[in-house]
C-alpha cells in the first residue's frame, strides 16, 4: 500500500536557498534543496530538517511512495539533462476537522498541522476549540489555524475547504458496542454533512464517527438529498484496521514493520473487519491458529483499548494517527501523486453490498479505482469470513439509510 506505517517526509524549515543538488541515487534517503523561495517548512520529529528526506523511520509515506518520490526526482533530472532539480511543493490545501476538541480531534489536528501540504487548518467544535487552536497555532509549521465554535460558525469553517474530516461524536465506553453509538452519532453526522453539502460540496469527506458502517450511508443519503453526492469523494476511514493489522503481523512474525502490508476489507466493526492475511506483503505463512488469533485480535482491537483505558476513553491516539495518514494520502492525491493507495469504506460494486471497504486508488478527483484483485484467490477461511460478515454489514448499511430517509421525511 502506498502509505504504510513508517516513513518520513520532512521539508526543511531553515531559510536556506540553493540552486543545485548532487546526483540522486536509490539510497535510503533523498536530499533536495530548493531553488525557489516558495519552499515548504515542516516540523519533523523533534528537530527541524533542512532538506526533503524520505527515510524508513517515518510516519505516513510508505516505501512505495518513497520510491515513487525518488523516481520522480530522477526522471526530472534526466529530462532536464542537468543536476538541478526544480522541486517546488506548495502548502496549498485547506483542511477542516469537525470535532477538533475531542479525544481524536486534538491529536489529529496536531498531526495534520505537521503536514507540509496544508496551508489552512480549520478547527470546529461545539465548545473548547479556541484553546486547541491557540495551542496549535504556536507550532512553527506553515498552516494557519482558525477556530470555529457552535452551529453559528459551522458554515464559515467549511468555506473553500478541500478535505473535511469528521471525528465528531461520542466515544465508546466499556460494554458499549458501535451500534450503541448509533442514535447519538447518526444525528451529529447528519447535521455536519448537511453543512458540508451547503458549503463545500466538492471536498473530500472523511468519516471517522462510529459506527462507520452506518454513518457513511447516512452521509451519502444526506448528500443525495442535497443533490451533491459524489461517491468518489466520500470515504469511511478504516485505515486504523490496516495500521493494526500491519503492526500485529509484524510483531507476530518478527518482520520489519515498514515492509508489511495487509489489506483489510469489509467494514469497520467486529466481524465485518476482515484482514486478508493470505495477501500479506511480504509473503508469509500462517498456521490456522495464527490466522484465527490475528483475525480476532484485529477485529477486537478497539475493545482491547477501551478495556485497557478502563472507562477513560477509547482508541483516540491510534485513530488520530490512522486518520492523519489517510488525510495525508488524500492531500498527496490532490497534489497530483499518481501512486496513492489506501483501504477505505466506499460505495462499491465489489460485492452485492452497496458499501464495502477494500483497497482503492486515490487521485485528484477522489476514488480513481477499486482494487478487485485482493478478493481473488482467498483462502477457505477468508471466503467463509467474507460471507459471514455480509449480513451484519448489510444490516448496518440499511439502518443508516433508513435513518437518513426517515429524517428527510420528518423534515
Amino acid at each position: 500500500m502506498a502509505a504504510t506505517s513508517a516513513t518520513t517526509f520532512s521539508v526543511g524549515s531553515t531559510t536556506l536557498y540553493c540552486s543545485k543538488v548532487g546526483p540522486i541515487s536509490q539510497s535510503n534517503a533523498v536530499g533536495v534543496r530548493f531553488n525557489s523561495k516558495k519552499h515548504l517548512t515542516c516540523y519533523s520529529g523533534l528537530k527541524v530538517a533542512s532538506s526533503v528526506s524520505c527515510e524508513s523511520e517515518s510516519s505516513f509515506l510508505g516505501k512505495e511512495s518513497t520510491a515513487a518520490l525518488r523516481e520522480s526526482f530522477v526522471r526530472k533530472a534526466h529530462k532536464q539533462n542537468q543536476r538541478v532539480v526544480n522541486l517546488q511543493p506548495q502548502a496549498s490545501f485547506k483542511v477542516a476537522i469537525l470535532g477538533a476538541a475531542g479525544g481524536i480531534g486534538q491529536p489529529l489536528a496536531l498531526l495534520v498541522k505537521m503536514s507540509p501540504l496544508v496551508s489552512a487548518l480549520n478547527l470546529y467544535d461545539i465548545a473548547n476549540v479556541k484553546g486547541v487552536a491557540a495551542d496549535l497555532s504556536h507550532c512553527n509549521t506553515p498552516s494557519q489555524v482558525l477556530d470555529f465554535t457552535g452551529n453559528s460558525e459551522l458554515a464559515d469553517s467549511l468555506k473553500g475547504v478541500d478535505v473535511v474530516v469528521i471525528p465528531a461524536g461520542v466515544p465508546r465506553k466499556p460494554g458499549m458496542t458501535r451500534d450503541d453509538l448509533f442514535n447519538i452519532n447518526a444525528s451529529i453526522v447528519k447535521t455536519l454533512i448537511e453543512a458540508v453539502a451547503d458549503n463545500c460540496p466538492d471536498a473530500f469527506i472523511h468519516i471517522i464517527s462510529n459506527p462507520v458502517n452506518s454513518t457513511v450511508p447516512i452521509a451519502a443519503e444526506v448528500l443525495r438529498q442535497k443533490g451533491v453526492y459524489d461517491p468518489k469523494k466520500l470515504f469511511g476511514v478504516t485505515t486504523l484496521d490496516v495500521v493494526r493489522a500491519n503492526t500485529f503481523v509484524a510483531q507476530k512474525k518478527n518482520l520489519k514493520l515498514i515492509d508489511v502490508d495487509v489489506p483489510v476489507i469489509g467494514g469497520h466493526a467486529g466481524i465485518t473487519i476482515l484482514p486478508l492475511l493470505s495477501k500479506t506483503k511480504p509473503s508469509v505463512s500462517f498456521t490456522d491458529e495464527e490466522v484465527q488469533e490475528l483475525t480476532m485480535r484485529i477485529q477486537n482491537a478497539g475493545t482491547e483499548v477501551v478495556e485497557a483505558k478502563a472507562g477513560a476513553g477509547s482508541a483516540t491516539l491510534s485513530m488520530a494517527y490512522a486518520a492523519a495518514r489517510f488525510v495525508e494520502s488524500s492531500l498527496r492525491a490532490l497534489d497530483g501523486d499518481g501512486d496513492v493507495y489506501e483501504c477505505a469504506y466506499v460505495q462499491s460494486e465489489l460485492t452485492e453490498l452497496p458499501y464495502f471497504a477494500s483497497r482503492i486508488k486515490l487521485g485528484r478527483k477522489g476514488l480513481e479505482a477499486i482494487i478487485s484483485s485482493d478478493l481473488q484467490g482467498l483462502t477457505e477461511y477468508e471466503e467463509k469470513a467474507l460471507e459471514a460478515l455480509k449480513p451484519e454489514l448489510k444490516s448496518s448499511i440499511e439502518k443508516g439509510v433508513a435513518f437518513a430517509q426517515k429524517q428527510a421525511v420528518t423534515a
